[in-house]
């Protein structure tokens, strides 16, 4: 999985240099990040609804397609911000043997 993250990461990074007409991503990136939170507060949604279909048809396939929306565009939000994806894959594997309990226990603000 890190390895296609690890890709789009240098696509997506290739991409804020690009001419705002040549790609999609591009074209987020020259409208900031207001926009790319839209995109990922949008695509949130539509994965939100998506589960939902899912849990009463039993059919996943927009959930997945959703599902990648919502990654992209958070992948798009973390390259504007200079967030490779591996220090959220490094912080998932951190957090992988601790319990979810202790874990929440031991961020400072209690969330």
């Amino acid at each position: 999985m890190s390895d296609v993250f690890s890709a789009l990461a240098e696509v997506l990074a290739a991409r804020k240099t690009a001419s705002p007409d040549s790609s999609y991503v591009a074209s987020l990136y020259h409208k900031g990040l207001n926009k790319i939170l839209e995109k990922v507060g949008e695509e949130c949604t539509e994965t939100l609804l998506a589960a939902k279909d899912a849990e009463h048809s039993g059919n996943v396939e927009e959930l997945v397609y959703e599902t990648a929306d919502l990654w992209f565009h958070t992948l798009v939000m973390l390259s504007q911000l200079n967030v490779h994806p591996d220090q959220v894959l490094d912080e998932l594997a951190r957090r992988f043997d601790l319990s979810g309990l202790a874990e929440k226990a031991a961020r400072s603000d209690g969330d």
